[in-house]
């Protein structure tokens, strides 16, 4: 069972967490190490979570975004 945290970003917070997210994915991402497949399996499933909260975080940035 997952918990559920709301939080209210301005659109600055939500940025800066992006870039941090993005960073944080980078890094994971071109980490080189002789690893056990279990190392590599957990890193991959960082790398979902990761991707899945920058989706999340850019759907409510585009959905927040006025239409012009």
């Amino acid at each position: 069972m997952s918990n559920l945290l709301q939080l209210e970003l301005t659109d600055r917070q939500r940025e800066l967490l992006l870039r941090g997210l993005r960073y944080v994915r980078s890094s994971r991402m071109l980490e080189i190490r002789d690893v056990p497949d279990t190392i590599a399996e957990e890193r991959a499933t960082e790398l979902v979570e990761i991707r899945g909260l920058v989706e999340m975080l850019d759907r409510r940035t585009k959905a927040a975004e006025p239409v012009v």
